[in-house]
C-alpha cells in the first residue's frame, strides 16, 4: 500500500458503506501509466507521501487576505469553515446555505447527492472523497429566484507544521428559472504543501442559469485534485471560467451532461505552467438531449519546466440531432524544457450535428512580436503584451465586473510567473 493511501486508510472514521469504498480503493491502489486517463500525470511522487486529517478547527487567517473578496462568502481555511471570516448576509429568501457538516449532523435528506459511486479504478480521489468528505457547501436556490449578488466561495490553505488532507464535497442546485453567480477562490497562505481533495455536484433544472467561475491559485508545494459533475435540465444555462493559476501538482476533471433539450454549456479556461507546475485538465461533455450547445474555449502556457495537460472529451449521443458543439485549446510554449499535451477528441453517433474540435501548441507569432518591437516597445514587454492578450481571451465571456475582477488575478499570476 502506497504511504498515501496508507494514511487516509487511517484517518477513517465513517460508515460501514464507506469502509466499503475505501477498502476498495486500497485493494486498486492509484493508477499509474498503464491508465490512459492517467498516463500524462504520474503519481509517483504523491504516493509516497503521507496527510493528516484537517482538525476540526480552522487554521488561522489575517482578514487582510480578504480585502477583494465582498460579501455573502463563505470562508474555509485548512477544510473547515471560519465563522468570523464568513458572512452570509445579502442573500435572498429562497436560498437555503449551509454546510455538508451541519446537514450530515442533522441526518438531513440533503446529503443524497453523498450516495454517488464511482466505480472505475481511476476514479481513485472520487473514490477517497466519497468515503472521506465530511465537509462542504449545500447550496439550493428556489424556482424562480433570482439571486444578483454572486456567492463567493473561499478556501484558503495555510502552511503548518504538518501536511493536511481535506476532502470537500459540494452540492450546488438551481431549481426551474433560477439564477445564481458563483466565484471560488482557492490559494494558499506561506508555502502550503496541503492536499485538496474536492467533488461539486452542479444540477441546474428547467430555465435555470448558473455562472460559475473559479481561481485555482494554490503554493508551489501544494496537491490539488478537483472533480465537478454537472447535469443540465431543459433550456438551462451553465456559463463557467477556471483560471489554473497554482499548486504543484493540479487536476480538474469538468464532466457535463446536457440532458435536456436546449441546454447550453460555456465552459473555459486558462491553464498557467510555470516552474515546475504540473497542470492537468480533463473535459467529458456529454450531449444527449436535442439541440444542445457547447462552447468551450481553453487557452495553456507552459514556461520553465513546467507541463500541462489538457483532454477535451465531447460524445454526442444517438438522438442528440441539431447538437451544436465547439472546442478550440490553444498553447504557448515558452521554453524548450516545457512540455505541452493535449487531446482534443469528438464522438458523434447523431444525425445533422454541427461539431468542431482543434489544438494547437506553438510559440509567439514572430510576426507580431516584430511589429510591437518596431513601435519600439523591449523583447520581453512585447512578449509580455502578446502571452496576456492570449491568456485574457476565454475571459470574454464573463460579466464586465467578474471578467475585470478575475483579469487582474490572471495578470498578477502572469507576472509572477515571468510570462507577463
Amino acid at each position: 500500500m502506497s504511504a498515501l493511501l496508507d494514511s487516509m486508510a487511517q484517518a477513517f472514521c465513517g460508515s460501514d458503506a464507506r469502509r466499503e469504498v475505501l477498502d476498495s480503493v486500497l485493494r486498486d491502489g492509484l493508477p499509474g501509466a498503464r491508465s490512459e486517463t492517467w498516463k500524462y500525470t504520474s503519481l509517483r511522487q504523491l504516493e509516497r507521501r503521507s496527510f493528516a486529517a484537517a482538525p476540526l478547527a480552522p487554521a488561522l487567517l489575517d482578514a487582510a487576505a480578504l480585502e477583494d473578496i465582498p460579501a455573502p462568502r463563505l470562508v474555509f481555511v485548512n477544510g473547515r469553515l471560519n465563522d468570523a471570516l464568513s458572512d452570509a448576509q445579502g442573500l435572498p429568501a429562497g436560498v437555503q446555505l449551509e454546510t455538508l457538516s451541519s446537514a450530515l449532523a442533522a441526518g438531513e435528506d440533503a446529503v443524497r447527492f453523498l450516495g454517488r459511486r464511482y466505480e472505475r479504478s481511476d476514479e481513485v480521489f472520487a473514490r477517497l472523497n466519497a468515503a472521506l468528505a465530511d465537509e462542504g457547501v449545500v447550496l439550493r436556490v428556489d424556482d424562480g429566484v433570482q439571486v444578483d449578488v454572486p456567492l463567493q466561495l473561499v478556501f484558503a490553505s495555510v502552511a503548518g507544521d504538518t501536511d493536511l488532507a481535506w476532502h470537500h464535497r459540494h452540492l450546488i442546485e438551481l431549481r426551474a428559472g433560477a439564477s445564481l453567480g458563483v466565484v471560488e477562490h482557492r490559494f494558499s497562505v506561506g508555502d502550503s504543501t496541503h492536499l485538496d481533495n474536492t467533488v461539486l455536484h452542479a444540477h441546474v433544472a428547467r430555465d435555470a442559469v448558473l455562472k460559475h467561475a473559479r481561481v485555482q491559485a494554490g503554493s508551489a508545494r501544494q496537491t490539488s485534485f478537483l472533480r465537478t459533475d454537472a447535469v443540465l435540465a431543459k433550456d438551462a444555462q451553465y456559463h463557467r471560467v477556471d483560471l489554473e493559476l497554482g499548486a504543484a501538482l493540479s487536476r480538474h476533471e469538468l464532466n457535463v451532461r446536457l440532458e435536456g433539450d436546449n441546454a447550453q454549456l460555456t465552459a473555459n479556461g486558462v491553464l498557467l505552467g510555470n516552474g515546475r507546475r504540473h497542470v492537468d485538465t480533463r473535459l467529458g461533455i456529454d450531449h444527449i438531449a436535442r439541440d444542445t450547445s457547447a462552447e468551450l474555449q481553453w487557452r495553456g502556457v507552459a514556461a520553465n519546466r513546467s507541463r500541462v495537460v489538457f483532454h477535451g472529451g465531447i460524445q454526442i449521443r444517438a438522438g442528440a440531432d441539431g447538437t451544436d458543439a465547439n472546442l478550440s485549446n490553444k498553447n504557448l510554449l515558452l521554453s524548450a524544457d516545457a512540455e505541452i499535451d493535449t487531446q482534443p477528441t469528438l464522438v458523434i453517433d447523431a444525425d445533422e450535428v454541427k461539431a468542431a474540435h482543434g489544438a494547437t501548441v506553438g510559440q509567439l507569432d514572430a510576426n507580431a512580436l516584430f511589429y510591437l518591437r518596431s513601435r519600439g516597445l523591449p523583447q520581453a514587454q512585447a512578449q509580455a503584451l502578446l502571452s496576456a492578450a492570449f491568456c485574457h481571451e476565454p475571459l470574454k465571456v464573463l460579466p464586465e465586473a467578474l471578467r475585470e475582477q478575475l483579469a487582474r488575478r490572471l495578470d498578477k499570476a502572469l507576472a509572477e510567473a515571468g510570462v507577463a
